[in-house]
Formats: structure tokens, sequence, C-alpha cells
């Protein structure tokens, strides 16, 4: 579904990856785990078309799209929910959400009925639909961005961190939801500091650290690897 090939990305002077390489196959949920700065939300930018990698090669469907405009990237099915949100809040949650579906804007039956598909999701969303999404809660916020990615119609979803400042309660709710989101057939790359939380729900994982990725296997085997444990998940 989407792999990356010894992809490399400058930030001017400072490389930010290391020829990474990683894939995550069709209907798959994997995880990057990381420190802040570690390059998960540099794979994420670069994957997406909004940053350009200094090299490398990124296939989506087997198809090279490196370089491939965002829009582009998005109507082919490859769909980036940003960390910290990025909502518009002055907007309303409806148009917040619309916003998603902007590539896809002339499939009015189409985006109508995807909407509701989100808002049986998150029926809070369909109560709050008129209010700014700027006064919702953290959690509700969150459920916006997901919303509105999910409204982009993404085969391949990318999400960096998710549960980013959300309390537990709302995180586990968060989890969940991509975990459903996965089941029904969506592949799932999740960025996410959460380690132990996210490994649950993941069936495999990616350890990342100064832009390379240093470790990489199944859930269990990380959930067990000693090194994974005390740097992460503090076990």
């Amino acid at each position: 579904m989407l792999q990356l090939e010894k992809v490399s990305l400058h930030y001017g002077g400072f490389k930010a990856l290391h020829e990474v390489s990683l894939h995550a196959n069709d209907g798959e949920l994997v995880v990057l785990l990381g420190a802040n700065g570690a390059g998960k939300s540099s794979i994420f930018l670069t994957a997406s078309g909004l940053l350009k990698a200094a090299g490398g090669r990124i296939r989506l469907r087997g198809q090279d799209v490196a370089g491939a405009k965002p829009s582009r990237l998005v109507e082919e099915g490859l769909v980036l929910c940003p960390e910290g949100r990025k909502l518009f809040p002055g907007m309303s949650v409806l148009k917040n959400l619309m916003l998603g579906a902007y590539v896809h804007r002339r499939d009015r039956k189409g985006n109508a009925k995807l909407l509701d598909e989100v808002f049986d999701m998150f029926p809070i969303l369909r109560e709050k639909k008129d209010d700014a999404a700027g006064s919702l809660s953290g959690g509700q916020q969150q459920m916006v961005a997901i919303g509105r990615a999910l409204m982009g119609r993404p085969k391949a979803l990318l999400l960096d961190e998710p549960s980013l400042g959300l309390a537990p309660l709302v995180v586990k709710q968060v989890l969940e939801v991509i975990q459903r989101i996965n089941r029904a057939g969506t592949t799932v790359l999740l960025a996410e500091q959460n380690a132990y939380a996210a490994l649950q729900i993941a069936h495999r994982a990616y350890v990342l650290e100064g832009g390379r990725i240093v470790m990489e296997g199944s859930r269990d085997e990380l959930l067990n690897n000693d090194a994974v444990r005390r740097a992460y998940i503090g076990a």
C-alpha cells in the first residue's frame, strides 16, 4: 500500500531523515514510535507531499509518488491527520469537516453519505456541527480532525500524535476509533508517544531515533523487547 525506500529529508543543513525505509501493507495498522524530534512527523509530511524528499522513493499502491502534489495524493487515497489538529477554530465543525472533502467536492451525494458516517462514528459532532471548532474540548477537536481526514476518503491514513494532550480516558476512546477505522479496511500509519497503548492495537511497529529506523517488528516482539520497554513504556 505505502512504501518508503531510503527516503532522506533536509531542513537546510540539518538532515532530518537518514535513508528511512518502511512500509504499511493493505489493511495493516503500523505504529511509529520515537521521542520528539525522532523524525515521525517528518516522515508523514514527506509522504503526504508537504515536504520534498532529498532522496529516495515513495510508493503508493506500487506507483512512485515522490514529488506529487498533496492534493493529488489525497485523490489517490493518502490522507494526513496532522499533529496539533490544525483546525480552523473560528469555523463551524461542519465546515471544518467538509474541508476534508474538498478534492471530492463534486460528489455531493457521496460526501453527504460519508458525513453521516462520520457523525455516526462521533455522535457529539452531529450535536455540535454548527458550533465553532475552537469552542470544543480537546478530545472533541481531535474527533473533528479525524473526521475531516475521513472525509478525504483515505485508503491509507497517516495519524500524527492523535492522543497528544488528551486525558487518559479520551486517549482510550480515540485509539479505539482508530482501531475501528483500520478494521473497516483502511491502512493506518500511526505516530504515537503513548507506546504501550499504541502497540496494543498495532500489527507492526518501527522505532525511530535521530531520523533513523533503529528497530522494527511485530506488536508482540516490541512489547516484549526490554530496550523498547525501558525507553518507551517505562517497565
